[in-house]
């Protein structure tokens, strides 16, 4: 029987046939693909003719249609629903597409025709996305060492090939610890819990096949937990469980592969030529150098600590009120600020939550775009990977224009956070693709029956993986290697952090913020509350952040820790980390540096594109209308349909006119002096 990954696949849009893919079929399939796509390559390179842009980088960019099709499915549900079984595949997988990407750059042929390509680059006629795909090629193998040759090209390929291997066993020892803690709560423990998250805690209970509410470390669940449970000791215990993932000192301990990782990093950009690993990655950001990057976060970090200061000791006095003796804690924080927080603003998380339903704020999301951009959403039936995930057709004047899936609810098998990926990414040629875009989450999931209720940092996440999403589903180039979100990685969250704001513009939660039991629209008061306090607490959560990406950029720039436990804390000492509040990534369980490249030296990007999204959004406040149609349809032009077609700052130029300073980051934050 064929092999349904390698099969034509007769579905809606193109949609993988989940229902009839096994664990089984993956290895076959994958072999197969990865030796036809080699093939395809060797062709391209030993082609006799003279190189040519359609003959070599078009080319090249239609090849491994095969191979894309088996990973795109396997990478989506090893993420989002992982077993043993596909955890063995990714480690069989990681070194082998390692070392098949290196046979790539490494095959002289096929650089000798990019680089003579470059070389003619103004006598070829090329369109300006044309010569920016050239230039991303070339550009692309250059720095993974094509230029290379002997001992050095050979280093190259054995560093990028452990890296893979460190990369997902990183990953699965994470996803290990997280899945391997829970603490059973007895009824005297649900004390001060609201009824959310008692409902939260048995839901996860059932899940675990326990007899009563346990509480996990999904972040929907645990951080509720940290700001409401009246028992210091048990907040104590899940959030010291919390902070060690990946610490554990056994099978699971991810140090000492941050430290060979950090290592191999220094190796493979001095065999570049680079100064330092930070150097190098940054060398193609829009921020271009670590001392730009420093200089950014220190402009934040300043007043961010000293609100962060002030904060801590009026919470620490609210401690001592209640008897408690000594410093405020980690584990104290979130319950104190959440005391605050009702006591200042008159705001409750319990009184606020029923009305932000998953569901409405689905809906939310879908209608701004649909006022925005003009699109729709249909439900779509379709078999997918989960019994938890749904789907949409998304159309525009009646056209089709891309499928959406939503994966919502946080389970053992699926790793921490949230994230948005692209099964199938939208292109012109050599073929035209329309994008099939993923939303993946991790929200608490309700007891049978009852509605899913979002905290408001539930509801701003998915309105910020939409926003990636409405990068991949508009995005309208030829060539799917600058389609949707395949641009620098700190603009990469300009369009995810930008959407954000939608879910503040009042007339929005006016709409959908709809009481769940009720049907009643959230009361003006509660709505006025809402959005007078969302800066509250804007002192730790941006301490947290910069610490992290402070850490990660010092990991980068110079020589390589051997202990990176002991030069996280000497970066953390150096700037002054307040004592009650810890990264929000610690090095163990920092997944965007050490699970992949992705945002290895460049966890600064959030910030540097929330720079840009303060500004972008203030151009639609400035145009009268958060929802101002001309705005809307320069936002889509420059930004979201155009990709990576240009340089990153050219598109936002293009957009404002200009690029922004931290001024109206600082603001948003409520941090400006």
């Amino acid at each position: 029987m064929t092999n349904p990954l390698l099969a034509d696949w007769d579905t809606p849009f193109g949609l993988a046939p989940f229902d009839a893919i096994s664990d089984d079929d993956f290895a076959p399939a994958f072999e197969i693909a990865l030796a036809d796509h080699m093939a395809e390559i060797e062709a391209i390179a030993d082609n006799p003719e003279s190189a040519t842009f359609a003959n070599t980088v078009e080319a090249m960019e239609g090849a491994g249609e095969a191979l894309n099709k088996v990973l795109s499915v396997f990478f989506s549900i090893a993420g989002a629903d992982s077993n043993a079984a596909r955890q063995d595949l990714q480690r069989q997988f990681s070194p082998k597409l390692s070392a098949h990407s290196s046979a790539i750059y490494n095959n002289a042929a096929l650089f000798a025709r990019v680089r003579d390509l470059w070389q003619r680059r103004d006598a070829l006629g090329l369109s300006d996305e044309e010569a920016r795909v050239l230039m991303l090629t070339h550009r692309g193998f250059v720095r993974a060492g094509a230029a290379l040759s002997g001992d050095e090209a050979k280093r190259m390929t054995e560093v990028n090939s452990r890296l893979a291997v460190l990369g997902t066993q990183f990953t699965q020892n994470l996803l290990a610890d997280e899945a391997g803690w829970h603490m059973v709560l007895s009824e005297d423990d649900l004390e001060g819990l609201p009824e959310f998250v008692r409902a939260s805690a048995r839901a996860a209970g059932e899940d675990l096949g326990k007899d009563g509410p346990v509480i996990t470390l999904s972040r929907s669940l645990i951080v509720p937990f940290l700001q409401f449970s009246n028992r210091r000791d048990l907040r104590e215990r899940a959030w010291r469980a919390w902070v060690a993932r990946g610490e554990s000192g056994g099978e699971t301990d991810n140090t000492g592969i941050a430290a060979e990782v950090l290592s191999l990093r220094e190796e493979r950009a001095a065999l570049l030529g680079y100064r330092s690993f930070a150097e190098y990655k940054l060398e193609t950001e829009m921020a271009g150098s670590p001392d730009k990057v420093r200089d950014l976060l220190m402009q934040v970090w300043t007043p961010a600590r000293a609100q962060a200061l002030a904060d801590s000791a009026v919470m620490e006095t609210m401690m001592q009120k209640d008897g408690v003796n000594g410093p405020l804690q980690a584990w104290d924080w979130r319950y104190y600020a959440e005391k605050r927080r009702k006591a200042e603003h008159d705001l409750d998380e319990a009184e606020l939550k029923p009305y932000l339903q998953l569901d409405r704020m689905i809906e939310a999301a879908f209608t701004c775009a649909t006022r925005l951009f003009g699109l729709e959403f249909r439900p779509l039936d379709a078999a997918l990977y989960h019994p938890d995930c749904r789907a949409w057709e998304v159309l525009r004047k009646g056209e089709h224009l891309a499928v959406f899936i939503g994966d919502y609810f946080a389970r053992s098998s699926k790793r921490s956070g949230a994230w948005c990926s692209a099964m199938r990414s939208q292109a012109k040629r050599p073929e035209v693709k329309t994008p099939i875009v993923i939303n993946v989450c991790n929200f608490a999931k309700p007891s049978k029956g009852k509605p899913a209720l979002l905290s408001y940092d539930d509801a701003r996440t998915l309105f910020h993986e939409f926003g990636h999403a409405l990068h991949q589903m508009l995005s309208n180039v030829d060539f799917g290697s600058v389609s949707g979100t395949s641009v620098a990685r700190d603009f990469v969250e300009l369009p995810s952090q930008l959407y954000e704001h939608w879910l503040e513009v009042p007339e929005v939660l006016e709409e959908f913020a709809t009481h769940a039991e009720t049907g009643e629209a959230m009361p003006r008061a509660l709505l006025d509350k809402v959005l007078k306090a969302a800066n509250f607490d804007m002192g730790f959560s941006t301490v947290e952040y910069i610490a992290s990406a402070l850490v990660d950029l010092e990991f980068h720039d110079g020589a390589a820790p051997a202990d990176p436990m002991k030069k996280q804390a000497e970066v953390l000492e150096g700037i002054g980390m307040p004592s009650a509040i810890t990264m929000r990534h610690a090095t163990p369980h920092f997944a965007h540096v050490f699970a992949g490249d992705g945002y290895s030296s460049g966890y600064y990007s959030y910030m540097w594109s929330e720079v840009m999204d303060a500004d972008a959004f203030a151009a639609f406040e400035e145009a009268g209308s958060a929802f101002d149609p001309k705005m809307a349809a320069r936002l889509e032009e420059f930004i979201l349909s155009a990709g990576g077609s240009q340089d990153a700052e050219a598109l936002y130029t293009q957009f404002r006119g200009r690029m922004p300073g931290v001024d109206a980051l600082l603001r948003g934050r409520g941090l400006a002096a």
